[in-house]
């Protein structure tokens, strides 16, 4: 059985950084895709970051140059590099791997950035 555990978001000033964390547990041999989602308040769920199977990462515009997508494969987890965050990056953030079987969310995690 696979879970998603997200971890490291709170409360940052504009301007300041997170590292947010997701713990893939259970057994994952391979993978399509790692991906982060965010929803902000009252606004769809939109993609973040990809890390594609082999290596390539995509960004939402929106983040380009601020945020960093990684993965520790030693220790299953992937993890999302935010700097200069803006009140607009305001919302939960979700880990996403996609197989080619099954689609795993983890449960979320709230990032708040304050002017």
């Amino acid at each position: 059985q696979v879970q998603l555990v997200e971890s490291g978001g709170g409360l940052v000033q504009a301007g300041g950084s997170l590292r947010l964390s997701c713990a893939v547990s259970g057994s994952i041999l391979f993978f399509n895709a790692m991906r982060w989602y965010r929803q902000p308040p009252g606004k769809q769920r939109e993609l973040v970051a990809g890390l594609i199977s082999g290596g390539r990462t995509n960004y939402a515009d929106s983040v380009k140059g601020r945020f960093t997508i990684s993965r520790d494969h030693a220790k299953n987890t992937v993890y999302l590099q935010m700097n200069n965050l803006k009140p607009e990056d305001t919302a939960v953030y979700y880990c996403n791997v996609l197989t080619s079987r099954n689609d795993y969310w983890g449960q979320g995690t709230q990032v708040t950035v304050s002017s």
